[in-house]
């Protein structure tokens, strides 16, 4: 790599290939469901071909190595001489992988290591037409004036055919002895300055640019040859399998000339000096007279055409969050004078506390949208994980996605990855059944993995439904008392979805065997400790034969959360709004006890009630409750308890500030803002208060 690259030019190309690398994988894994799908075949050889050529320019050579040999086969796959096949699909995935791990160690600033050579060799063999599987030294003549050696053509040189064909885009070159005229179709125009005639070197100068030192092996392709090789009209195209269209031809001759020198049409000197023809030798292409483009002239983009002005800029992710930070300290300033305002009777202090309340939540809600990516940099992964685990479990798994463009925080995409990644694994491992056992069970051979996301006001909804066999309860209940989860009691009186969500207990699985995928019962504990650091909800639905639905639910940022502000004695708590379902005011003196539990019945289903104060505010254990105070039901997951309460202040947006060292790791908290009123008020993590007290 040329450390002393510009840091410009470095950062472009990982912007760039990055984007490309991340399509390439679900291209690639859509290729193989669509196999005849030219576009899709073009998308991809193109997509190696923009990585390559940036790799080349900052000499990149082992990522240039991987992804030239990788196009290669893209370059027989669209002229239909190969077809595709899972096998095929295995080594380009392979080589793929090995690209992404050179494009990290580029990013990390360090020398890519190059791929296996064993990968690039399978590369290169099935960038050979299927019917010439026969080693190439075995089809070459092996004598004669034209004859090529073994290895030659790696070497840049070019057989007789190949340089018949490039004669026949060249300019009419004399034979021997004679002089040529340059046409009237590829000369420039009269009032052209006569500077555009390409000498030798210059040309010889292009083809290093376009291949690299030597390494030209290729000839133009004539317009009227059968079957063009599927390229794009006017194209050159070389023996390895590059292609240079018009444009770029354009560009290397501005590169030469200057701007606008060379013509868009022809390349051709206003008149070049008469030499006689003499054939060169084998492997060296002498440039003679003019080089006709095989374009059509409407075809070509306008020369004058207005540069386009750049739209975008790169901002540093940092910068972002500070911004964020800054906005957050506004809402809490907003905050505070609206409190001070409602006290006033100044009007004209209503009407300007009334516009700063406007423009602040405007210009949050545009910070937050800086923030914003859409899902898919997620869900892009998945077709590629879906196949390579349907493959090693021997099933047929479609993957179907839905809401690709929901936007959410650029934090929460990357929170997200891995525990949807596991869900999804999971879905396929677990959930979706053998081929076999489908098609005796009524299904079809292959399961469907259906994974969506959508937008449900301040929050995202994101789910993973399968078709599969679903969870047994009974099977789930068993488990849970071998593992000395539940006694017998208790575990018969757990309801089902308390049973589907005890896969969620930390060391529990149903899975007989362990393997390589799963087994251990390791993971779906980690899933629900992250998605409830999201202040997400995780809840799961299942029907036996059916298949199961995995639904969570998290807040489309995590800079500033919607809470419900609450006082216990004279404190100030505040409980995310993600978690509150209802709030309603209980008469105390009517509550049961159950198991030694205080519980309460609405709408004849039973809450688990907590005394918070208790927990929360010291001296509190010994204090005589009051007859009557507020109830807020809370939930988690698909569980819901009621959290007593002494006064409801109502909804405050806050900006989440984290506890001090000493404060670090505080059960039930988590972290503290302030209130509207200026005061300091703790965060209230519900998940671990309950593991904590409850």
């Amino acid at each position: 790599m040329a450390l002393d690259a510009d840091e410009e030019i470095l950062q472009d190309f990982l912007v760039e290939a990055g984007e490309i690398l991340e399509k390439l994988s679900e291209q690639l894994v859509d290729l193989e469901q669509h196999p005849e799908d030219s576009d899709l075949l073009n998308a991809i050889f193109r997509g190696f071909h923009t990585v390559k050529g940036g790799a080349g320019f900052l000499q990149l050579d082992a990522l240039v190595n991987c992804c030239h040999s990788a196009e290669n086969v893209f370059d027989i796959l669209r002229n239909h001489k190969r077809q595709v096949t899972s096998e095929l699909m295995d080594v380009v995935l392979e080589a793929l992988d090995h690209v992404n791990a050179m494009f990290e160690e580029v990013r990390n600033r360090e020398e890519p290591t190059p791929a296996p050579e064993a990968l690039i060799d399978a590369l290169n063999q099935l960038a050979r037409p299927e019917s010439d599987e026969a080693p190439v030294e075995e089809t070459q003549e092996t004598s004669g004036p034209g004859a090529v050696g073994p290895g030659e053509s790696d070497q840049g040189d070019i057989t007789d055919e190949e340089f018949e064909k490039l004669l026949d885009a060249l300019a009419d070159a004399p034979s021997d002895g004679e002089t040529s005229e340059p046409s009237e179709e590829s000369a420039l125009p009269p009032d052209s300055s006569g500077n555009d005639e390409i000498t030798d070197d210059e040309f010889e100068a292009l083809l290093d640019q376009l291949h690299g030192k030597g390494q030209f092996s290729g000839a133009a392709v004539a317009d009227d040859e059968p079957s063009a090789r599927a390229s794009d009209a006017g194209s050159v195209e070389s023996a390895s399998g590059d292609l240079i269209s018009d444009d770029e031809f354009e560009n290397l001759l501005d590169e030469l000339h200057g701007k606008g020198a060379g013509p868009s049409a022809a390349i051709a000197g206003a008149a070049p000096k008469p030499e006689p023809a003499t054939k060169p030798e084998p492997g060296k292409a002498e440039r003679r007279g003019e080089i006709k483009a095989a374009a059509k002239p409407s075809s070509a983009p306008a020369r004058d055409a207005a540069p386009v002005a750049e739209t975008t800029v790169r901002v540093d992710t940092k910068r972002l969050d500070d911004i964020m930070n800054m906005v957050g300290e506004l809402v809490l300033v907003r905050n505070r004078l609206q409190r001070l305002g409602s006290e006033s009777e100044d009007e004209h202090m209503h009407k300007a506390v009334a516009n700063l309340d406007v423009v602040t939540t405007d210009l949050q809600a545009a910070v937050m949208q800086t923030r914003m990516q859409p899902i898919k940099k997620v869900f892009g992964r998945f077709p590629r994980v879906v196949r390579d685990l349907a493959r090693s479990l021997s099933k047929e798994i479609n993957l179907v996605m839905h809401g690709e463009d929901t936007d959410l925080d650029k934090n929460l995409v990357e929170a997200l990855a891995d525990p949807l990644v596991h869900l999804v694994r999971n879905s396929v491992d677990h959930g979706v059944e053998a081929p076999d056992v489908r098609e005796r069970s009524g299904k079809p051979r292959a399961g469907t993995v259906t994974l969506s996301a959508e937008q449900e006001g301040d929050h995202i909804l994101l789910s993973i439904v399968d078709d599969g066999a679903g969870m047994d309860p009974n099977v789930l209940r068993r488990k849970a008392v071998e593992k000395g989860l539940y006694d017998q009691d208790a575990a018969d009186r757990l309801t089902d979805n308390e049973c589907f969500n005890l896969i969620f207990a930390a060391g529990f699985s149903t899975k007989e065997q362990i393997s390589d995928v799963s087994g251990r019962g390791v993971g779906m504990d980690v899933v629900k400790t992250k998605i409830g650091q999201l202040n997400g909800q995780i809840n799961i639905m299942s029907e036996q034969g059916k298949g199961t639905s995995i639904i969570i639910k998290v807040p489309l940022t995590l800079a500033i959360m919607p809470t419900l502000m609450i006082m216990l004695g004279d404190q100030s708590f505040a409980l995310p709004l993600v978690n509150v379902v209802e709030i309603f005011h209980l008469d105390l003196t009517k509550t049961n006890v159950v198991d030694g539990k205080e519980c309460i019945v609405v709408r004849d289903k039973v809450f688990p009630l907590f005394h918070i104060k208790r927990w929360l505010v010291r001296g509190a254990a010994g204090q005589a409750e009051p007859d009557n105070a507020h109830v807020v039901i809370v939930a988690m997951g698909t569980r819901q308890v009621g959290f007593v309460v002494d006064q409801l202040i109502g909804q405050e947006e806050v900006v989440i500030k984290p506890l001090g060292r000493a404060l670090q790791g505080t059960p039930g908290m988590a972290g503290a803002t302030i209130t509207g009123d200026g005061r300091i008020a703790l965060i209230i993590d519900v998940p671990s208060l309950l593991q904590h007290y409850g």
